[in-house]
């Protein structure tokens, strides 16, 4: 009955986060209560089980909202619009080095996690490079996708803090472990980007070969008044170098951090009450929204461990799966991360799919952290290819292509990618077999 249940309420979870018909905030806390009801369990005993995994989602709920905030400021003050410039201009007429810049300006954008930020970034700075030299589109999508799909692996990116939810961890420790597979995937990325240079210039790429792209000069004036000087903005670099040096250490708290690097950031650059007062309203919803989401996804995990539904799963399971396969079901799921990923939207994913397999890997001894670190890689290469996620459209619209077409061309690569970074963390010893 407990598994029954189970069963029927992850199914109940996906379907409605799939059809997108209710906010994930409503789904994640609903659904688990009323499944939890339905098991005899008192409204008192439902809310202790909700207040326990609640608290083992408030770290990361405080990272997200000083971390979005953060860089959207940042963003703000024009750092990544000196930065993007000075990288196109580096670039000049060599097809190869467009492709590079392409992903260096992804990887920095994507810096702040937010996918629609990093599309509106790199590829109204890249497109009319794109159209001038007639390289073709779809390379500028697959890159942009690639790079953002390896930079989701940040604490604050978003898949990588649901994981530390599911795992009742926090963000940052989990960050750690995955840093090593991060540098494959951007040596990876650098690589796919050379390899699509050359692909550009054997079908006809290069200087002059194109046409110009009329680019919409319509700066706001707010936009404009926000902008700071050079002086402000090499501060800002340097305070940002700072603040990810410090993540990297594990020297403190990862939200005391982006608290701290907030407030320097706001006090230096708009010492105006008022402008701080604005500008923290303006990205505020941002960071709410998705921290909002992952106190959610913590209740759910409450009544998921306090009900026993997981356990009850798990063995259900366990009794059809063949035990010589048992032990490699990380793998499995790693391999298949990536299709999971382009047919599953990811709050479905991280808080329907991967408690269950991870509960299931349990039971033949595999580590709840292996499973999730072998799930995370793929998924995250297939953010920017799955037709569940908004910013896709964004990018395809922005490019003109077609979504069939950016999928048939990015999707080999980003898989080659994932399978590469998920074999690298066996050889490295960051995923055990």
């Amino acid at each position: 009955m407990t598994a029954a249940i189970g069963f029927l309420m992850i199914i109940a979870i996906v379907a409605l986060l799939l059809k997108g018909k209710m906010s994930p905030i409503v789904v994640l806390a609903v659904i688990p209560v009323i499944a939890a009801l339905i098991l005899g369990f008192s409204p008192v005993e439902v809310m202790d089980f909700i207040a326990d995994g609640i608290k083992t989602t408030t770290s990361n709920g405080i990272l997200f909202i000083f971390s979005v905030i953060y860089f959207g400021v940042l963003a703000d003050t024009g750092l990544f619009d000196v930065i993007v410039g000075w990288l196109v201009k580096k670039a000049g007429n060599n097809v190869i080095a467009v492709t590079v810049v392409t992903a260096l300006i992804a990887t920095i954008a994507h810096l702040d996690g937010t996918t629609a930020v990093t599309v509106l970034i790199t590829i109204p700075a890249m497109y009319p490079v794109y159209k001038k030299m007639n390289i073709d589109s779809r390379i500028l999508l697959c890159l942009t996708g690639a790079c953002m799909g390896v930079m989701n692996l940040l604490p604050w990116g978003g898949p990588t803090a649901r994981a530390a939810t599911v795992l009742a961890m926090d963000a940052t420790e989990l960050w750690h472990m995955l840093i090593p597979l991060q540098v494959v995937g951007l040596m990876m990325n650098i690589v796919l980007a050379v390899l699509l240079g050359m692909f550009a210039i054997r079908h006809g790429a290069g200087a002059g070969k194109g046409v110009e792209v009329e680019s919409d000069e319509k700066e706001k004036k707010e936009a404009a008044d926000l902008r700071k000087s050079n002086a402000y903005l090499i501060f800002n670099f340097l305070l940002t170098v700072g603040v990810i040096a410090l993540l990297s250490t594990g020297i403190g708290k990862s939200y005391v951090i982006f608290m701290l690097g907030l407030c320097i950031l706001l006090a230096v650059n708009y010492p105006n009450q008022k402008t701080q007062d604005k500008l923290i309203k303006k990205h505020a919803p941002a960071a709410l929204i998705i921290s909002a989401t992952l106190f959610a996804a913590g209740a759910m995990v409450g009544v998921f461990d306090g009900t026993g539904m997981l356990e009850a799963m798990a063995n259900a399971i366990m009794a059809i799966i063949p035990a010589a396969l048992g032990k490699y079901v990380h793998i499995i799921f790693g391999i298949l991360a990536l299709p999971l990923g382009l047919c599953v939207g990811t709050d479905a994913y991280f808080y329907g799919i991967m408690p269950l397999v991870m509960q299931v890997g349990e039971t033949y001894g595999v580590a709840s952290l292996n499973t999730a670190l072998t799930m995370l890689i793929g998924k995250n290469l297939a953010l920017m290819v799955s037709p569940l996620v908004p910013a896709t459209y964004l990018a395809i619209g922005l490019t003109g292509t077609e979504l069939k077409d950016h999928m048939k061309f990015s999707i080999p690569p980003y898989y080659i990618i994932s399978l590469i970074m998920l074999v690298f963390g066996v050889i490295l010893g960051i995923v055990a077999i």
